[in-house]
């Protein structure tokens, strides 16, 4: 048979058993749109196999299978889902003393008043606890410049800010 025929011959089973295969498959699936895409599935499936199947005696039997193992799987993954939905909605939050928001704003504007070296050492050193020397190097700057900008950035801030919110800053925890 050429290329064009079987073609042809697959052309006909689809405009033949189309319908009835998303019709399958909404039965199964109780979704409309779910249907048309399951059918249109199982049949390029179909087609991709189609040179042995069309000598099968049987082939509306093999797409039926076909619509039904995709569904299965379809449910199956949406049944999956809606547990990953029920299990994080289900979490009880955790309960944690969250940071003072008013402190943490304060910080920030502060922080953004610094000039950026000054401002990349305080944060660095002490929010990202690097050491000097890791601090020297993620900046390309050396050891003392690393000591002496965030020495100076530490100082603004405590102008700026009461001792008490630089203390936290420093520490990530409030002292009470």
């Amino acid at each position: 048979m050429l290329v064009d025929d079987t073609s042809a011959e697959f052309h006909e089973f689809f405009e033949r058993h189309y319908t009835e295969l998303a019709r399958l498959a909404y039965l199964l699936t109780g979704e409309t749109d779910a249907a048309d895409d399951l059918a249109a599935d199982a049949l390029i499936a179909l087609w991709q196999r189609w040179d042995r199947l069309r000598a099968a005696d049987h082939p509306l039997a093999y797409a039926r299978g076909v619509v039904a193992n995709m569904a299965r799987e379809r449910i199956r993954s949406a049944v999956r889902e809606r547990r990953r939905i029920a299990l994080f909605w289900s979490r009880d939050p955790e309960k944690t003393d969250g940071p003072d928001v008013a402190a943490v704003l304060d910080v920030r504007a502060a922080l953004a008043r610094l000039p950026f070296r000054k401002r990349a050492c305080v944060v660095l050193r002490h929010a990202f606890d690097l050491s000097e020397k890791d601090t020297a190097r993620a900046l390309g700057i050396s050891v003392g410049t690393v000591k002496s900008q965030t020495s100076k950035g530490m100082a603004e801030l405590e102008r700026v800010l009461d001792a008490r919110e630089v203390g936290e800053l420093v520490t990530g925890r409030r002292n009470r």
